[in-house]
């Protein structure tokens, strides 16, 4: 490999290395494809989002120190989910706002830190993966994804270069599929309505695969999915551009 190729380090996510290792393991093909160097530092944890969504700032405060430690050297730091991306790029600054000594590293880390399709679109310039798949599918938006950073075009981009894919729009695709992190655990019956909306918008739209960036929301709809036997499958974006059909 070239010397020049950009050295990425994965952030796997918590819910990756738990319950969505394909995932991961799609990333890192697809990484060492389009030319990136990819390392996986074995000492990484949690981003700290969920100590930080429920209030327990100087437990988060410390697990991200350790990550500002951890992935000080990488070239790009790379993670398959919106949600992690945004806990690195948008709620560390504010983390670390009255440690002034930490912010610097903080601006450094946030400037190499990129979602998996913001990253290939954007820094590698590739869209066409080189995948087929004769499936109708609908994308849904994670919310931070799309809230928080602002990536609505770049999946959509590498979904549209799949050859023999039909993309469909939801008619809510800017609504929430109920997740949320904690919010599922405080208030389930919302968290399962707000799924079966957004699983009502896919049968709606006709698509056989819902692909998302993110483990939590496809988890979330899977399990719904999965106890009302739907007739529609969940996907991530890394696992679709590997298909070959």
């Amino acid at each position: 490999m070239a010397n020049n190729s950009p050295k990425v380090a994965l952030f796997i996510t918590c819910l990756g290395d738990q319950f969505y290792p394909q995932v991961g393991e799609s990333v890192v093909r697809i990484l060492r494809r389009v030319g990136a160097t990819v390392t996986f530092n074995p000492q990484q944890t949690c981003c700290g989002q969920p100590a930080f969504n429920t209030g327990y700032r100087e437990e988060a405060r410390e697990v991200a120190a350790r990550n500002l430690d951890l992935f000080d050297d990488a070239d790009y730091i790379v993670a398959p989910s919106g949600s992690c991306s945004t806990m690195f790029r948008v709620f560390y600054p504010e983390l670390f706002a009255e440690k002034p000594e930490l912010l610097q590293k903080v601006e450094r880390l946030r400037q190499r830190f990129y979602e998996f399709s913001e990253f290939l679109v954007k820094v590698m310039k590739t869209e066409d993966l080189g995948a087929s798949f004769p499936h109708r599918v609908a994308y849904h938006d994670s919310c931070h994804l799309l809230r928080e950073l602002g990536i609505e075009t770049e999946p959509r981009k590498l979904i549209k270069a799949v050859k023999r894919l039909e993309l469909v729009e939801l008619q809510d695709n800017k609504v929430c599929c109920g997740f949320g992190g904690t919010f599922a655990v405080k208030f389930p019956d919302v968290s399962v309505a707000m799924a079966r909306d957004k699983l009502r918008a896919a049968a709606d739209a006709g698509a056989e695969f819902l692909v998302a960036n993110d483990a939590g929301c496809l988890m979330h709809l899977a399990g719904y999915i999965h106890r009302e036997k739907l007739p529609v499958q969940t996907l991530h974006l890394a696992e679709l551009l590997e298909k070959h059909e």
